[in-house]
Formats: structure tokens, C-alpha cells, sequence
């Protein structure tokens, strides 16, 4: 695999992270990206788990789907879990992950209750791009 794009809606938190950590697991070899169906900006509590564990995407910065090129992408992965995915056309490997916003709508939550939802979503995130970079190294 050259080329995965990470997707959910406003690729602020779940596909940032998925980004960031991939790029950390899967080294230079693999092109990452990640995209959303309506761009917000990057959560700042996204910056925060990530800088905890080692891997700064401070200076990512939220994209639209539209602006991704499908051509010699090998893979999607959708990451939304209760909300509609954006769609990818073309003839690409999918795979969906669902994983629950970390960045709940609605009233205010404390911050420790943020970061504990935004740390348990990078590590689901993690868990699930070992278990790719093992499938990825077997087919080798």
C-alpha cells in the first residue's frame, strides 16, 4: 500500500489523529492523507493526546474531500461511528472503523472528560493501525 486516506466528517479530531499516528506506524514508504465531508479546524484536544504521545500535528490543518485526489489512492478508511461518512468515489480498498466523536456536541464537558474521550479514540486508532501495518508487512 502506497497511498491511505482517512475520513470522517469534520476532520478535526478522528482522521487527524488517524493521520498523525499513521504516519508515525507506517513510516515514509506510505503517503497519508485525511479529508472531511464539512472541514472545521483541528481539535485542539486532538493536538493535546497526540502530543502526549509523541507525535506533534499541531501544524495540521483541516481539508475538504473535494480536494483529494483519487488517482493511485489504495486505500480508505471511514471512521465515523453514529453520523453519515463522507463518500469516496472511485474503485478503491474501504475500510470503516467506527469510531465514536471524541468531540461531543452539545453542553460543555469538563476537560479531563474530553481528553479521556479524545485518549480513548487515539488508542482505539493505534490498535487498529498496528493491526494494518502487520497485515500490510504480511503481504509484503
Amino acid at each position: 500500500m502506497k497511498r491511505i486516506l482517512f475520513l470522517c466528517v469534520a476532520n478535526s479530531a478522528r482522521s487527524q489523529m488517524a493521520e498523525g499516528l499513521a504516519r508515525h506506524l507506517l513510516g515514509p514508504d506510505v503517503t497519508i492523507e485525511s479529508a472531511g465531508s464539512e472541514p472545521a479546524t483541528v481539535n485542539p484536544f486532538a493536538v493535546e493526546v497526540m502530543r502526549e504521545a509523541g507525535i506533534d500535528i499541531s501544524g495540521h490543518h483541516s481539508k475538504s474531500v473535494a480536494t483529494i485526489d483519487p488517482t493511485g489512492l489504495d486505500l480508505v478508511v471511514t471512521l465515523c461511528a453514529e453520523e453519515v461518512c463522507p463518500v469516496f468515489p472511485g474503485n478503491v480498498r474501504r475500510l470503516h472503523w467506527p469510531i465514536d466523536d471524541p468531540a461531543v456536541k452539545g453542553e460543555p464537558r469538563p476537560a479531563e472528560e474530553m481528553l479521556a474521550r479524545f485518549r480513548s479514540a487515539r488508542d482505539l486508532l493505534r490498535e487498529r493501525l498496528t493491526t494494518l501495518r502487520a497485515k500490510m508487512a504480511s503481504d509484503t
